[in-house]
């Protein structure tokens, strides 16, 4: 007996005629043979994605299937919406001892895109199918696995399905991020590899890790950053507020985000910002480099060595750059911090000393929190190296830590002065 195909009540005529005409159900029907006799299609109520439950064999499933899965395969084929195997997580490990002992898993949810030389892309459960993959070609484990698989999809449609299907072992607001902004478009990884802060068809983190790629929420903030300090550029230093802003992450509407790239649309174009971009990855580099002994690949010091990418530095570095925008001699100065200091650019282990008599016990020193407070304190130090130039020093970090309380302090006053 053949399956026969049923189209729910809910999905309206035109959407059944444009989906049996295509021929994608048929197409999966024979390659993927469900055991199923009745294929039930059905339509999500929320995005009208249309969609089918099914059991398929783990040999057949694996022979058709890839969780190599683009987000957008029009716009951006080359990056990914999955995030990576992580393989030495304690749940991945039971999957993979379950699936060579016969678990029967389910709910792998896949888009099928006729045509391809792997039509079923996984975009939620990869762990799943990664464990039924691995039973079935080192001990041919050929167990019934339920996959839940959508046909037809658009990219918002694609992203949904995404987002609620990465729900299984931790999923980061990174991966979140990177899903988020790919659907945007490809113009903040295009500018990211151009300055360096990605490789060569690198795509960003998918969980942030010390050492690893930068993430989206990182790219954001250092471009963010770099317009708020031009916006500041003109108005009095000591008078102006100047804390830098961290970017939102996990969300798909990221305000400032969204106003920056309104505001200033030749942004990918912009010189100034693409300069500070090649600039802090020298800066990056610098400071990694600096805590690598020669002849190995370890660090000896990961917290100094990524100080640079604390989202506190990054930020202040950033906003800093866009504060002297206009002064091409202080900007060079801020830009030669990456060649002062020995062991490092930035000193870290001054830096982890200074501290100011409010800071709690508990306070470790500048450059490991990421809260207002850090970065404002970082921005007067970047300022004041801009001005004297030479790298950072045990006064000029004490002098920043005092400039900033004492901007607070001027500020608070001035704002319950006009409450009056």
């Amino acid at each position: 007996m053949k399956n026969q195909i049923f189209i729910a009540h809910e999905v309206p005529e035109e959407t059944i005629e444009e989906l049996l005409e295509s021929g994608d159900v048929q197409a999966f029907v024979s390659l993927l043979q469900p055991l199923e006799k009745h294929i039930q299609i059905f339509a999500d109520g929320k995005t009208g994605a249309l969609y089918c439950e099914c059991h398929v064999m783990a040999g057949t499933l694996v022979a058709h299937t890839t969780p190599d899965t683009p987000l957008d395969p029009d716009a951006s084929p080359d990056y990914r919406a999955n995030r990576d195997l992580v393989e030495d997580h304690a749940a991945y490990t039971q999957m993979l001892l379950d699936a060579q002992q016969g678990r029967t898993f389910s709910n792998i949810v896949c888009e099928f895109i006729a045509g391809d030389a792997k039509p079923l892309k996984v975009v939620g459960g990869q762990h799943r199918f990664g464990a039924i993959e691995s039973a079935y070609k080192d001990g041919n484990v050929n167990g019934i696995h339920g996959v839940k698989v959508y046909f037809a999809l658009d990219t918002e449609q694609r992203l949904d399905v995404q987002v609620i299907s990465n729900t299984n072992i931790e999923v980061s607001r990174d991966l979140l991020d990177r899903m988020f902004e790919t659907v945007n478009g490809a113009e903040l990884r295009a500018w990211c590899q151009k300055v360096g802060f990605l490789g060569k068809k690198e795509d960003f983190a998918d969980k942030r890790k010390r050492g690893g790629t930068i993430s989206v929420r990182q790219a954001r903030t250092f471009v963010i950053n770099h317009f708020l300090g031009r916006e500041k550029k003109d108005l009095e230093f000591d008078q102006t507020e100047t804390v830098p802003h961290v970017a939102k992450t996990g969300v798909r509407i990221v305000p400032e985000w969204e106003r920056i790239k309104k505001q200033y649309p030749e942004l990918w174009n912009d010189p100034v910002l693409e300069k500070a971009g090649k600039e802090f990855q020298a800066l990056v580099d610098k400071q990694r480099k600096a805590f690598v002994k020669t002849g190995s690949t370890k660090t000896s010091n990961p917290d100094f060595a990524e100080k640079a990418m604390n989202e506190a530095v990054l930020a202040a570095w950033s906003f800093v750059t866009g504060i002297l925008s206009g002064n091409p001699v202080r900007l060079q100065k801020h830009f030669d911090l990456k060649d002062k200091g020995k062991p490092d650019p930035l000193r870290a282990a001054l830096l982890i000393k200074g501290r100011h008599m409010t800071d709690p016990e508990q306070y470790r020193g500048l450059g490991y929190r990421t809260d207002p407070k850090e970065r404002g304190r970082f921005v007067e130090l970047f300022w004041i190296q801009a001005e004297k130039g030479g790298g950072f020093s045990d006064k000029m970090i004490s002098a920043a830590i005092a400039a900033y309380h004492a901007k607070t302090a001027i500020l608070d006053a001035k704002a319950k002065k006009e409450a009056i």
